[in-house]
């Protein structure tokens, strides 16, 4: 650290303004000495540029260029040792005061602080602890960091990593390379569907009707139109609307958005994947989750496996298959699919689970199943044939009454996945939302309204179609082992600060 700045952290969090007053000053200083805030900085090296190379640019004396924030500051009256991080990690840089001059050394010794940018050009050397190390020939102040970065990385609280991302950056390299994993996962879920011959397209965010989905959606107003509009919450209605134009193949990676509640899987925000296909179905659409989740995997896994939670997951092996009411039987000891309103509700009230208003069976069936299945559901698990209450967009079960053809894929008890064989009748459509209507005239405010303009779509014509929804948010969870939903956004929504 400077010398004006040895402090514990006990006494910066009691003179804070002390500390920003002390840069500021130092700031006057500089300004009548070098550019404080230059336009650029032509680097030459990154610091694993100068490590891979770096027996080559040793021999040859190459001169480098090189620039980051400086971490911390240890030397002499003579000599300092400054560590210098950028985006893949750090360099040290070895200024004299011999080399620089009574002056420059003055800029870097007391005007400048732990956290400023600096860019740094000369040799490339090792030290006699072994540490890579620039020789500073010249060096550029680059911009002052007028706050006190915290102690270390471990000063920071969890919700200060998430509220003040750009701290968890700038302190943990980890952090970093956590979220340059997820930019390579989402790069390589592109490639998979490159290779599937599926058509990237966009849908719109704002939608004069939201659905797709069963959630509560954010509302906004349009002041040109005169209108109400909804931030959606799926984007399916508007990618099946291109299957029945023609194209065949088609997915998207988009922000979607549900007035709901958080927590460790959920944030009001989030990135899912969809996906529709003329001519499949379900079964078909299950083929290429196990394609993807492989793949993905063997990219970032070992050999097809994860450790998520200190838990082994097998991806490599043919995923389990169960099905959702046999799955709720065997908990509860009996088949519900006859089960009256009154059996679900002392089910619901036996395993203290709260009954909502407007609760009908559709949702007590799923709050059953979310409490005493789901979190049985470790390695990666197929969930299929729903109750068709629980599904108004999927296709009736073509061998079993009362079901629809979807599944949902489990991992470490929390959904990843939810596909179906389409509904591509139009008047049971009709039924369906009417259903739903009746649903949201109860009470229930997740249900789904009419779409005319989506129904209207279906009497063109949609050719049979499997769809499919991932949460992206969620496989980067299990793809880089965090167990909240915050860690893997780079930007988590937060209660406001008091």
């Amino acid at each position: 650290m400077t010398e004006n700045e040895q402090n514990t952290p006990q006494d910066d969090a009691e003179q804070p303004h002390r500390l920003v007053e002390n840069r500021l000053a130092k700031m006057e200083e500089l300004g009548a000495q070098v550019a404080l805030y230059p336009y650029a900085y032509e680097r030459t090296h990154t610091s694993e540029q100068v490590r891979a190379a770096e027996r080559e640019l040793t021999a040859t004396e190459t001169k480098v260029r090189f620039a980051g924030r400086i971490m911390a500051k240890r030397g002499t009256g003579k000599t300092l040792f400054v560590p210098i991080h950028d985006e893949g990690g750090g360099l040290q840089a070895y200024f004299r005061k011999d080399d620089l001059g009574e002056d420059r050394f003055h800029v870097i010794n007391k005007l400048m602080d732990i956290g400023d940018w600096v860019g740094v050009s000369g040799t490339v050397f090792r030290t006699r602890t072994d540490e890579v190390t620039i020789k500073v020939e010249e060096f550029e102040f680059l911009a002052k960091a007028i706050r006190p970065l915290p102690e270390k990385y471990h000063d920071l609280s969890l919700e200060n990593k998430s509220r003040r991302r750009y701290l968890d950056l700038a302190m943990n390299l980890e952090s970093r390379e956590r979220f340059k994993r997820r930019s390579a996962i989402v790069t390589e879920i592109r490639s998979f569907f490159a290779e599937e011959e599926f058509l990237e397209v966009e849908t719109p965010v704002l939608q004069p009707l939201y659905g797709g989905a069963t959630a509560r959606p954010f509302t906004t107003h349009h002041n040109a139109l005169d209108m109400t509009l909804y931030l959606r919450i799926a984007d399916e209605l508007y990618l099946k609307r291109l299957i029945v134009g023609g194209l065949e193949k088609v997915y998207e990676i988009a922000k979607d958005f549900r007035n709901e509640g958080m927590d460790r899987t959920h944030n009001p925000e989030f990135t899912m994947l969809e996906c529709y296909a003329a001519y499949w179905d379900y079964e078909d659409m299950m083929g290429l989750t196990e394609r993807m989740l492989r793949r993905l995997a063997l990219r970032f896994g070992d050999e097809g496996k994860l450790i998520y939670g200190g838990v082994d997951l097998d991806f490599a092996q043919p995923f389990a298959r169960v099905r959702f009411m046999d799955a709720l039987a065997d908990k509860c000891g009996r088949d519900l699919m006859e089960a009256t309103t009154d059996e679900l509700v002392a089910l619901l009230k036996q395993h203290d689970i709260p009954l909502k208003n407007g609760m009908g069976r559709d949702k007590m069936l799923d709050e059953l199943f979310s409490e005493l299945v789901e979190p049985g559901l470790v390695q990666p698990t197929f969930v299929t044939d729903h109750p068709k209450e629980l599904s108004p967009l999927a296709k009736a079960h073509r061998s079993a009454d009362g079901l629809v053809e979807r599944f949902e894929l489990f991992v470490c008890g929390f959904e990843l996945a939810n596909s179906f064989s389409e509904l591509n009748d139009p008047r049971e459509q009709r039924r369906r939302f009417e259903a739903q209507r009746a649903l949201m005239e109860a009470g229930d405010d997740e249900a789904q309204p009419v779409d005319e303009d989506f129904l209207q779509a279906l009497e063109h014509g949609m050719p049979p179609t499997g769809g499919l929804g991932v949460g992206v948010d969620r496989l980067i969870m299990l793809l880089v082992d965090s167990s909240n939903i915050r860690d893997v956004l780079l930007f988590p929504h937060m209660r406001p600060e008091e």
